[in-house]
């Protein structure tokens, strides 16, 4: 195992969660090939190797790319208590046996599909949250966690933001699919806990980062990485003034795992880190000062680019 990722695991296992209330349990992760559901996978399976060994839990990861999974959880394919399941969140959800927790982050994130596929990121967020929010019906889950998006405030007027800090929106802006959908899903989740009773926990990452993280994301922390790495100078689209909080993998996830077992059913959480906010231009700046040798720079280029989505 990588040194960063046995420090991270070693790391969430020592924090204030009780994690043995995963014992004998079934955890279903939709979404599994996703930066952040995947290291959720990854401490499941360290937890059963390393805490709950007379009481593992079982890990169930729904996945749309199985090619990808199979690579992703190599280490994992033969474990007992792994199982992959290749299917789209979009379609019904049958699953037979017991689940007692569902994490539902089945859902493309990255900004370079919001006008390549902007279908295809609203349907996992709409018509799959139904699709798993009937299986969480159905099982009678102990605790479902939501994944939406900080993306659903819109633009807010304001630095920090809190949970009831709505702001504007444009529904004809193709890059609201992914913001409207988050929504949608958040409406539907509500929706179903006064219905029906389901436990559903809401949780609004921002911008996160860590291992794992692809350099072909789309996001804009992985857009700079992947220009360090290949010795290019970082070009920004606009003046850089947006601020965004970085929030390291290994505490987001530790907040995740901590609001599907405590969070109060029927409420959003904000995860992101407000120590960490630095503006785009600083931050592509200060990656570029992190390899004076590679002699790159900050360029800008203000020319309109239709298929240009910021993240």
């Amino acid at each position: 195992m990588n040194t960063i990722i046995k420090e991270d695991m070693e790391y969430l296992s020592s924090v204030v969660v009780d994690y043995e209330r995963f014992s004998n349990k079934t955890i279903l992760i939709t979404g599994g090939n996703g930066f952040l559901p995947a290291y959720m996978v990854d401490f499941l399976m360290y937890l059963n190797n390393n805490k709950l060994l007379t009481s593992s839990c079982k890990v169930i990861v729904l996945v749309r790319n199985l090619t990808h999974a199979e690579k992703r959880f190599q280490d994992y394919l033969e474990h007992y208590f792994f199982t992959l399941i290749h299917q789209d969140v979009v379609q019904e959800t049958l699953i037979s046996g017991k689940i007692n927790f569902i994490i539902h982050a089945a859902s493309p994130a990255s900004p370079k599909y919001y006008s390549s596929d902007p279908v295809g990121v609203s349907l996992p967020n709409i018509i799959g949250t139904k699709n798993i929010l009937e299986l969480a019906r159905e099982k009678k889950v102990e605790s479902l966690l939501y994944f939406s998006s900080g993306e659903v405030y819109g633009q807010v007027d304001k630095e920090n933001i809190g949970e009831t800090d709505y702001g504007y929106i444009d529904p004809l802006d193709l890059r609201s699919c992914y913001a409207e959908s988050k929504r949608m899903g958040e409406s539907l989740c509500k929706s179903y806990g006064h219905q029906y009773g389901i436990p559903c926990k809401i949780v609004r990452p921002f911008h996160t980062y860590g291992p794992g993280m692809k350099l072909d994301d789309g996001r804009v922390f992985a857009d700079f990485v992947q220009n360090i790495v290949n010795n290019e100078n970082i070009i920004l689209k606009s003046k850089g003034s947006a601020i965004r909080a970085f929030c390291y993998l290994a505490d987001a996830v530790e907040g995740f795992f901590k609001i599907l077992l405590d969070g109060k059913s029927g409420e959003a959480y904000n995860i992101a880190n407000p120590d960490t906010s630095i503006s785009i231009k600083n931050l592509a700046e200060l990656l570029v000062k992190l390899y004076p040798k590679k002699e790159l720079k900050v360029e800008y280029d203000f020319k309109r680019n239709d298929k240009y989505m910021p993240s």
